[in-house]
């Protein structure tokens, strides 16, 4: 084994479940690796043979957490006595890939949608005879005509679809619908989170859903207070809250039988403790069980809409390192410019757009034991295409350009959102996208070519 293989494990904290890098590690010639069962997929052996920017996603990752996911929420509800039923809904704007999509409905998902294109989506693979039709649909987001009627269509065609209403006209087309429905409270409790808006526009308030008085079908009281919510607490209130309405609402809509909690449980991007999702499961149930018994009341069903816990941990983004440039300024908390062939405000655009942290580590460790502190910057034009790391900068291996042996970084953690923002400033392509399952690479998106990109602008 490389010399310093235990170090860079350490080093860049790969084999630990606590930062979903239990699959990852460093091969005897220190090349990054990932493992699938028995199956070994070396990233930089990819890299090569593939061509850089590059994405590759891991649907077993997936497929193993949702596992885990649903294993443990089963778990836990018989352990504090729970007697409701547990949904996981997927939502889809999280990443409408087919490949993250089926992998998701396989171990046991539900969807959540969030537009007419969504459910169109979720048309096709019905017709397709894609997954179990009983599968259950939530819809969110603002509902136009279209979006109304193919939710009308599929609920006819006998789909177990849910439309949330969220705004006045929405309640008017469906409070007396003949199908079942749900409604978004505007939660009030807030949370410290990415995302989360002092007044939101989506929903009502606790007043204004027990003053509308009865439904014909009403199901399901749902809300969302944000994304990456930082504290277990901040999860917990919100809940307290919404359970009083619930139990409220009930008394005049006896139908009323599930909790839809949203999403916001968080991913340690920047390899930060978080509480653990065993944790805050247990709390979750063990406070639905508590407000339930204390009213004398059945305890409701429960959904929760982790996306991005499940799905980013599945994606890494590949770049190779194409020039390097020494810092100046002593004001910089860096030494050196790494000139990726990528684009941040292209293929990871949240990086450009809310300030979002990565960890980033490098295909091969050899050059593990000369390090430096850098910032990394984009093959586009823009000054703002740059990252400047967790704590003001990225610590990679000292690259020498000169000494003939090229330097690739992966980006962990990108499997949620970035592709469905992906853009083209600059005319730049997106990467190369492959899926590696079973042993095999399926090349999922091919690299585009000037003319393919040119056909987005009319040319």
């Amino acid at each position: 084994m490389h010399k310093n293989v235990s170090a860079s494990r350490k080093l860049w904290k790969l084999g630990s479940k606590d930062w979903n890098t239990q699959y990852f590690d460093f091969n005897k010639d220190g090349d990054l690796v990932v493992k699938e069962g028995n199956n070994i997929y070396n990233i930089r052996y990819l890299a090569e043979k593939m061509g850089t920017s590059l994405e590759i996603l891991f649907p077993f990752i997936i497929e193993e957490r949702i596992e885990d996911f649903l294993d443990l929420s089963f778990q836990l509800s018989k352990k504090v006595g729970y007697k409701g039923k547990f949904f996981y809904h997927y939502p889809m704007k999280v990443n409408q890939n087919k490949e993250v999509v089926m992998a998701m409905v396989s171990e046991g998902a539900h969807l959540e949608t969030s537009s007419f294109n969504d459910l169109w989506l979720v048309k096709k693979m019905l017709e397709q005879e894609s997954f179990n039709p009983n599968i259950r649909i939530l819809c969110s987001g603002p509902k136009t005509d279209k979006y109304i009627n193919l939710i009308d269509d599929l609920q006819h065609k006998g789909v177990k679809i849910f439309p949330l209403i969220e705004g006045p006209n929405e309640l008017k087309f469906l409070q007396h619908s003949k199908y079942d429905v749900g409604i978004r409270l505007d939660m009030p409790v807030k949370a410290a989170s990415y995302w989360n808006k002092p007044i939101d526009r989506f929903g009502f308030s606790a007043k204004e859903i027990i003053d509308m008085g009865s439904f014909k079908n009403l199901k399901i009281i749902h809300y969302h207070i944000g994304s990456q919510i930082e504290k277990l607490s901040d999860v917990i209130g919100p809940i307290k809250y919404a359970l009083d309405v619930y139990f409220k609402v009930k008394e005049k809509n006896p139908s009323l039988d599930t909790l839809d909690i949203g999403g916001g449980m968080p991913i340690p991007y920047t390899r930060n403790r978080s509480y653990p999702v065993d944790k805050l499961m247990d709390k979750i149930f063990t406070l639905i069980v508590k407000e339930s018994e204390k009213r004398g009341m059945p305890h409701p069903n429960l959904v929760c809409e982790w996306g991005r816990y499940i799905v980013a941990p599945a994606q890494i983004t590949i770049f190779k390192i194409i020039d390097s440039k020494l810092i100046s300024s002593k004001k910089a908390d860096a030494k050196k410019w790494y000139v990726i062939d990528g684009s941040f405000m292209n293929d990871l655009l949240d990086t450009w757009a809310i300030g979002q942290k990565w960890s980033v580590i490098p295909l091969n460790n050899k050059r593990d034991d000369k390090l430096q502190d850098v910032w990394l910057a984009g093959s586009s034009c823009d000054s703002d295409d740059i990252y400047t790391g967790v704590h003001g900068s990225v610590t990679l291996p000292d690259y020498d350009m000169n000494d003939g042996e090229p330097m690739y970084i992966a980006v962990l953690d990108t499997g949620a959102y970035q592709d469905p923002l992906a853009a083209h400033h600059c005319m730049l392509s997106s990467p190369l996208k492959i899926v590696a399952e079973n042993g095999h690479i399926v090349v999922a998106r091919k690299r585009e070519t000037p003319d393919e990109v040119g056909k987005n602008f009319g040319w």
